[in-house]
């Protein structure tokens, strides 16, 4: 009997042996990883691996972690631990032409030297150790480095990654072209006028970093084809020949940044007399409207969620724009932070059949297009009387998709040269008129010069419609990458600093680094967060704030009416005995002084009421938010306990 057990335990273990190692060797030459993850945080995106499928040459990746490092938080090692399962994809997914190199680098080891020389730097604990969480990239002589991976960058850890992958591969720096009629590439000034030279613009230097970046004159010639990227910035009073140019460019595939304004703050015309200089507006309203989208430059828009300012500084139309703004599936957009932007107009219209739209950047629906004549107006004049529109206003958008030419008759004729008032004199002289006699009389008629002919140019041939899918963006300001609305610059010991003080900059580098990379990359989107933006206080007390400037209106129309009545009683004769010129009311005018104060103070009631009711919401809001984040999990298990409880209770009486 026993033996027969002995049998049967031995026979059970042989098979679960067999079993196992079965499996093993099936998992061994049939791998598969399943993400169960809501988020899908270890699946890669197609644009991932449409850059991976073009890799030619090998690629190493260095994935620098101090995973034994014991002052290290959990929650890092947590993270970089997730960023290692997400490179094992990309070594799965790359056929064989990537290979991961793991290392932990300990103080003063070989580990770390070469994290140092890889350009990935080390970061400090709150103890003073440091560690390491970053990567560097290699194929061949050419190394693109990661030099620390920050946690508030995990929804584009992704598209970082993709985007050293390319970086890497690329044989020579990307022709980044720009064109605008403003001084971006500083100039040397008029010395003998008393006009100082002045510095490039900051993001000139920036993008010249990592792009060869080249001026495109707004001549109308064909742009140069080896520029991919071309930044059109404040194209003011630009020609149909240039606008022509940037089609053909846009047609051949080329991509197209477009900064556009209706008022551009740091590009002012002289008002007239009595009068504030004004912005001068720019567009490139041929090729929009071709593309259905357009841009009124009269109008401006104001935000009363994103203004910034309060009270009798509140300037609605500059405009802080935050992460409820964005598309935050965008990884130009995602994680960008704080943005300023002043003075912005609005797009409007639906694109053109075989185009698609993204909205990167909206307007509130606390929102609506004012006259540009009132876009500087400030506090109680700025707000008294406006009425939001009630939807989002589209800021930056990207169009997708096939284009066609808005040329469709191919490139306009050259406009012919005006006649100048000399040159109609000049052909009216006879011959010889202007000369001196004696240099008439010895100059051969037979050797005369005849006019040069002018050489043709030669064009490239006219591109009708597109082939292939294209990707431009458009955005309705271009003040917001000026040094004064981006940067903050300092001297120190002759040396210049410069701090960004918002994500502006940040905001236009994305965009180059995604058009100026492979195709692929634009179609990246981030992954999911779990976090999500606070903006319910936020928008009630834009609420508030239009019952604010409601109550304002009526307080200003009451006192128009009051001083119009009053200016009306006082054209009655004067009350008798009194003397010339003293400023005494009747008992009309009297009655009406006190009529207007009694309604006065019945509206500065109101908005102390108005604002009482919004600091009650708001305190009630965000102490029943306190009061869930705190007291429910606590709530739910003690209700899951005396469930339990009364449970088995009754389980026992049964």
């Amino acid at each position: 009997m026993l033996n027969r057990l002995y049998r049967n335990s031995f026979v059970v273990i042989a098979l679960a042996v067999a079993s196992l190692v079965a499996v093993n060797v099936f998992a061994y030459f049939y791998y598969s990883r399943v993400d169960l993850t809501q988020a899908k945080s270890y699946t890669l995106s197609e644009g991932t691996r449409e850059v991976l499928k073009k890799l030619q040459a090998p690629i190493t990746i260095r994935f620098y972690f101090s995973q034994s490092e014991a002052g290290m938080p959990l929650v890092l090692k947590g993270y970089g631990r997730r960023v290692q399962d997400l490179l094992i994809e990309y070594r799965n997914a790359s056929g064989g032409k990537i290979s991961i190199e793991i290392s932990d680098p300990q103080p003063d080891s070989d580990q770390e030297e070469t994290a140092t020389a890889d350009g990935v730097q080390a970061q400090s604990l709150d103890n003073g150790d440091r560690f390491y969480l970053g990567l560097a990239v290699r194929q061949g002589d050419r190394k693109s480095a990661m030099s620390n991976i920050a946690m508030d960058r995990e929804r584009l850890l992704e598209y970082d990654i993709t985007r050293a992958i390319t970086s890497v591969t690329e044989k020579e720096k990307t022709v980044l072209g720009v064109m605008s009629p403003m001084p971006v590439f500083g100039n040397s000034g008029f010395p003998m006028m008393g006009v100082p030279p002045s510095p490039k613009q900051v993001f000139i230097s920036e993008l010249e970093r990592d792009y060869k970046v080249v001026q495109v004159p707004m001549d109308g010639k064909d742009i140069d084809p080896q520029v991919k990227v071309l930044l059109v910035h404040h194209p003011r009073g630009i020609t149909e020949h240039a606008e022509y140019s940037i089609d053909q460019f846009v047609m051949r595939g080329g991509k197209l940044i477009a900064l556009l304004d209706p008022f551009a703050f740091f590009d002012v015309a002289p008002g007239q007399r009595g009068m504030e200089p004004t912005g001068i507006p720019s567009n490139l309203e041929r090729l929009t409207k071709a593309w259905g989208i357009s841009l009124d430059t009269t109008k401006m828009l104001s935000d009363m969620q994103y203004m910034v300012g309060k009270g009798p500084s509140a300037l609605p139309t500059l405009l802080s724009l935050n992460d409820s703004a964005y598309d935050q599936t965008d990884v130009a957009t995602a994680r960008l932070g704080g943005t300023l932007f002043p003075f912005i107009g609005a797009f409007s219209g639906q694109p053109v059949a075989g185009l698609k739209q993204e909205v990167l950047m909206h307007s509130s629906k606390y929102s609506a297009l004012i006259e540009a004549a009132r876009g500087q107006d400030r506090g109680d004049k700025a707000t008294a009387g406006f009425k939001a529109g009630g939807q989002e206003l589209p800021i930056a958008l990207r169009l997708q998709g096939k284009f066609n030419s808005a040329f469709p008759d191919g490139r306009p004729p050259k406009p012919k040269p005006e006649k100048k008032p000399e040159d109609e004199a000049a052909k009216d002289k006879p011959a010889g008129e202007d000369k001196p006699a004696a240099e008439s009389a010895a100059a051969p008629t037979d050797t005369a010069k005849k006019p040069e002919e002018e050489v043709p140019e030669v064009f490239a041939p006219h591109i009708a419609k597109g082939t292939a899918d294209n990707s431009l963006v458009l955005i309705a300001d271009t003040d917001f990458i000026n040094d004064g609305a981006a940067v903050q610059i300092q001297d120190l010991l002759g040396q210049r600093l410069v701090y960004p003080i918002n994500g502006n900059l940040a905001f236009v580098q994305a965009l180059v680094d995604q058009y100026a990379g492979d195709a692929a990359l634009i179609s990246l989107r981030t992954r999911q967060s779990a976090t999500r933006p606070f903006t319910v206080i936020k928008e009630m007390e834009t609420r508030a704030q239009q019952a604010y400037t409601e109550k304002i209106k009526d307080i200003q129309d009451s006192l128009q009416a009051t001083q119009e009545k009053l200016q009306a009683l006082q054209k009655t004769a004067p009350v008798p005995g009194a003397a010339a010129g003293a400023a005494i009311l009747t008992k009309e005018q009297q009655a009406e002084v006190d009529k207007f104060r009694k309604v006065a103070a019945e509206k500065r009631r109101e908005l102390k009421d108005v604002r009482k009711d919004l600091r009650a919401d708001s305190d009630a809001l965000q102490f029943w938010i306190k009061v869930l984040n705190i007291a429910l999990i606590p709530a739910l298990l003690v209700v899951l306990a005396f469930g339990l409880m009364i449970y088995r209770r009754r389980g026992k009486v049964a």
